[in-house]
């Protein structure tokens, strides 16, 4: 088996995610960028972006019949692991070679769901990160890297790119047109809040104790999937903002939302957002929202139970008595919301990694409801098109063990057909239909707003 082996270049400045984009990864047909500049909530601000490339080009591109993806990349990273020597220093911690890309909603059908609708993207889009640059913004640095065998020459060059004005950004952002977004969903009003009637229907007989009930907007195509997300990083912000492209396929995330980290010592954390506020230009205003989102008992009770079943899910793949939720029902402030949220940890058996933590978990129990599987078994009949790439899982599966993965939330799938957003609510007992229709509507104006 060909050895493998890292090139890396340091440049002692952040340079500028966007221009990075433009001038390495533009014209590559499958690129990542996994932005975390625009956010002061993460403990180290890093961004990765890049692509695969060369001899050793892969990217996994799976369906839900095509067999395990989470089997199948346990094998792919531990053959890449057996072929690497030790991570070098200056990207320990950091992100440093392994898979970057999705698992979609519809994969719930390997993990105790069932397979009730068929997604127009793949159900899973993995890319092999051959050719990356690290950001770490906060220590302002960047690492320039490539994974190669030895004697690939052309791979240790890309390191060498030249980085002599790549901190500077030129662009200038693109107006967005205004947009009737309520005359795009998929279910209208009347078939979303007969939906939730058959939520509290399901709650009042005992059949669930909360519902992630979500819908689609569907609009036309976007003319340049990268100056929409560039649009949108601006716009709204947030922790896991990223943008994907594989060929005429893009995703375009704001996400305020962990699923899943698992770190180098094998801890594993969930961070499930249950309960939004619209934010308030008036700071009296906004602050009297933030504490009526944290004293509403709806809210609490929503983020109660998610908290609950993800205790169960971490519970199963971690060692007896770690599991523990340092922080209860904390709001969190974005550019256009309030948020509650709370953080759950566990460590991780010997015998489990960081994939077996994802199938544990997966998909987000924030975006089914409680109990899971029969509540997803009561979504596939209100919902009447697949999820797809929303309320699944996107970031990344290192060679050394970690991973960062958030909830596909605030994104949209730019294809040349269609832009598609799916948001969504928890409806409870005490659910006031009206309410839930308005949040949903709030949570797809916050990603889309508008296209031009």
């Amino acid at each position: 088996m060909t050895a493998l082996v890292w090139s890396v270049r340091s440049v002692d400045h952040a340079l500028d995610g966007e221009t990075v984009y433009r001038e390495l990864l533009a014209g590559e047909q499958v690129a990542f960028w996994l932005d975390g500049s625009l956010t002061d909530r993460a403990e180290r601000r890093v961004s990765v972006l890049g692509t695969s490339a060369g001899a050793d080009v892969e990217v996994v591109v799976r369906d839900v019949a095509d067999g395990d993806v989470f089997a199948e990349l346990q094998g792919l990273l531990a053959a890449k692991r057996a072929r690497l020597a030790a991570v070098p220093a200056q990207l320990a911690g950091l992100f440093n070679g392994g898979y970057v890309g999705y698992f979609g909603y519809e994969l719930k059908a390997l993990t105790g769901g069932a397979a009730a609708h068929e997604a127009a993207t793949p159900d899973a889009l993995w890319i092999w990160a051959n050719r990356f640059v690290v950001i770490d913004h906060d220590a302002e640095v960047s690492h320039l890297v490539a994974v190669h065998s030895p004697d690939d020459h052309a791979a240790a060059a890309w390191t060498e790119s030249s980085t002599a004005n790549w901190w500077m950004s030129g662009r200038d952002q693109p107006p967005v047109a205004a947009l009737d977004l309520e005359a795009h969903l998929e279910q209208d009003r009347a078939t979303y809040l007969a939906g939730i009637d058959a939520c509290m229907a399901a709650l009042e007989a005992g059949r669930t104790y909360e519902v992630c009930l979500t819908n689609r907007v569907r609009l036309p195509a976007v003319q340049d999937p990268l100056e929409f997300y560039l649009w949108q990083r601006e716009r709204n912000p947030a922790p896991y903002s990223a943008f994907l492209r594989y060929g005429e396929l893009a995703v375009a995330s704001s996400s305020p939302e962990r699923f899943l980290t698992v770190d180098a010592d094998g801890w594993a954390e969930c961070r499930p957002i249950k309960g939004t506020a619209p934010r308030s230009d008036d700071a009296a205003q906004d602050q009297l929202a933030a504490k009526a989102l944290a004293e509403d008992e709806k809210t609490r009770a929503e983020n109660l139970m998610i908290v609950d079943l993800i205790r169960n899910d971490l519970g199963r793949v971690s060692e007896p008595g770690t599991v523990q939720v340092p922080q209860l029902m904390a709001v969190e402030s974005y550019s256009t919301m309030h948020q509650l949220v709370t953080t759950v940890r566990g460590r991780l058996r010997t015998d489990v990694d960081a994939l077996d933590a994802v199938r544990a978990c997966f998909p987000p129990g924030s975006m089914t409801g409680a109990p899971k599987i029969a509540t997803m078994e009561l979504l596939d009949s209100l919902e009447s098109s697949a999820r797809g790439v929303y309320s699944g899982a996107l970031g990344y599966l290192t060679v050394d063990g970690r991973a960062d993965l958030s909830v596909v939330i605030r994104t949209a799938v730019l294809t040349p057909d269609a832009t598609v957003v799916g948001a969504g609510g928890a409806i409870v007992l005490d659910s006031d239909p009206a309410a839930e229709y308005d949040e949903m509507v709030l949570k797809a104006t916050a990603t889309i707003g508008g296209v031009s």
